[in-house]
């Protein structure tokens, strides 16, 4: 049976120690996440996502601070605005947006953060393996003249600077109210 590789970038002031809170009460929860302790989930670069799954990630977990609790003011807004444009550059590649999920978990939930990574192994179990990049014969060359290479646009720079989220001309265009935010967090 297909077992998948998942990737969790975690906020080291909450859903990191959520994550220990599971571990040292022994809350059992899937072992198949390969946690990456941030300062921040607002220091997420969204190419961080992206070379994860080039490099054989079946999903990536997105875990931080309650919107309105960032221990850096409003950095998990800045994550979810993020979020939610890496999963349009997701559909846009033709990779299923479920494949990477964005969890807010306080430093005493380790019940759900237990949970939530076991309920996201069985989405991506059920979504099966993703084989981005990977030479799969004739059908990925065909692809692949639709979908640049995995490499090429985790580094791309016109990729970096869409998620350079301190370009002021991009913040213009593209700001989410806090509403907006509120509304997407809550779902």
């Amino acid at each position: 049976t297909f077992e998948p590789t998942i990737v969790g970038f975690t906020c080291n002031w909450c859903s990191y120690r959520a994550s220990d809170l599971a571990g040292t009460a022994r809350m059992k929860y899937a072992p198949n996440v390969r946690l990456i302790r941030l300062m921040c989930s607002g220091r997420l670069d969204p190419t961080f996502v992206l070379r994860a799954l080039s490099d054989g990630a079946d999903g990536v977990m997105i875990t931080g601070c309650h919107p309105g609790e960032c221990h850096y003011i409003e950095q998990n807004y800045k994550a979810l605005r993020r979020y939610l444009l890496l999963k349009r550059v997701l559909v846009g590649m033709g990779i299923e947006p479920e494949r990477v999920k964005l969890v807010w978990a306080s430093a005493a939930e380790g019940a759900k953060f237990a949970a939530e990574t076991t309920a996201f192994v069985e989405e991506v179990r059920k979504l099966g393996p993703l084989c981005w990049g990977k030479d799969e014969g004739e059908r990925m060359k065909d692809e692949s003249e639709r979908h640049p290479s995995p490499r090429r646009i985790a580094h791309h720079p016109r990729i970096a600077v869409a998620f350079n989220f301190h370009h002021s001309a991009f913040i213009r265009s593209h700001m989410l109210t806090i509403t907006d935010l509120h509304a997407s967090a809550g779902s």
